[in-house]
């Protein structure tokens, strides 16, 4: 299936008219992540479909940016800590325009921008390397500052995930963000529930994350994050408290592995995926048998 992004434009103010177009952006961004994904025959592709709709959430409605330019000095940032998810992030990219559509059948190749885990050096938009994970929200912060020192009305998202929140780094980030009042700064925390070592509850226990982050005094949303509708309701109570409070947000966004493909949906070992040749267009037939029976789009 050939897929284009649309002409990036200004958001509907109209909640409804923005749901749908979040939904529809995400669901081209999985069909980018099952392309991408195929050119390997492996990959993290579980991480790119759970996530989509977050992506699409922030890309599509939130950001502010130029994709002619990506280092425009007065853009909103986008960190991505989990550089394991630079397959969902490049499906964002190339939704967004920033990276041609063209170029993601080059995904982890020799000489690729796109290579697997995200690297600030090669790819547009990429705004970090991903590395070894709890070092994202510590830039995050000292970006946020930064920014706030130079005058700047600039917003940084940083995405990670909920296995990084054993790592202490990450509350030390936190409570550095808290102090400093980092209005400007919004976590998002993809709560898949899995790991590399397997689940996170069995590794080392999160819960109750929402407490958590809360005693650290940040401004803490959870949500469906498979939900278009509750994610974008979730940023506009950060986007209204804009201005009015110091206090950093979270939105903690409960994520299914594999979402919009039963057949990896269902997949026991999900951290890192090999899928088979056959197996590919079965994934992409269920992702449009999916979407199609949406109401809302």
């Amino acid at each position: 299936m050939t897929l284009t992004p649309e002409t990036t434009v200004a958001p509907s103010p109209d909640f409804t008219a923005r749901v749908a177009d979040v939904e529809r952006s995400a669901y081209r961004a999985r069909h980018f992540a099952l392309n991408m994904g195929e050119v390997q025959g492996q990959g993290y592709v579980g991480q790119a479909l759970g996530s989509a709709d977050i992506f699409a959430s922030v890309y599509r409605d939130q950001l502010r940016f130029r994709p002619e330019d990506p280092h425009w000095a007065d853009r909103d940032r986008f960190l991505l800590s989990t550089g394991h998810y630079a397959i969902g992030h490049y499906a964002a990219l190339a939704e967004a325009g920033i990276v041609p559509v063209t170029e993601l059948d080059t995904y982890g190749s020799d000489d690729s921008r796109l290579p697997m885990s995200g690297m600030a050096s090669y790819t547009p938009g990429m705004e970090i390397s991903g590395g070894s994970l709890g070092h994202g929200l510590t830039v995050a912060v000292g970006m946020a500052l930064g920014m706030r020192l130079q005058g700047s009305s600039a917003r940084i998202f940083n995405f990670l995930s909920d296995g990084e929140l054993d790592e202490g780094s990450t509350w030390e980030a936190a409570m550095g963000a808290h102090h400093h009042q980092l209005g400007n700064l919004t976590a998002l925390v993809d709560m898949n529930a899995l790991q590399a070592d397997g689940a996170t509850e069995t590794v080392l226990g999160i819960e109750p994350a929402e407490e958590k982050w809360a005693s650290f005094g940040w401004y803490t949303q959870r949500v469906d994050g498979n939900s278009a509708q509750a994610l974008l309701a979730a940023l506009d109570n950060i986007a209204d408290r804009t201005g009015t409070t110091g206090e950093p947000s979270v939105i903690l966004c409960d994520t299914k592995v594999g979402r919009g493909v039963p057949l990896l949906e269902q997949r026991e070992k999900a951290h890192f995926m090999r899928i088979e040749e056959h197996e590919w267009q079965i994934c992409r037939d269920q992702l449009t048998a999916g979407y199609d029976g949406k109401a809302s789009v």
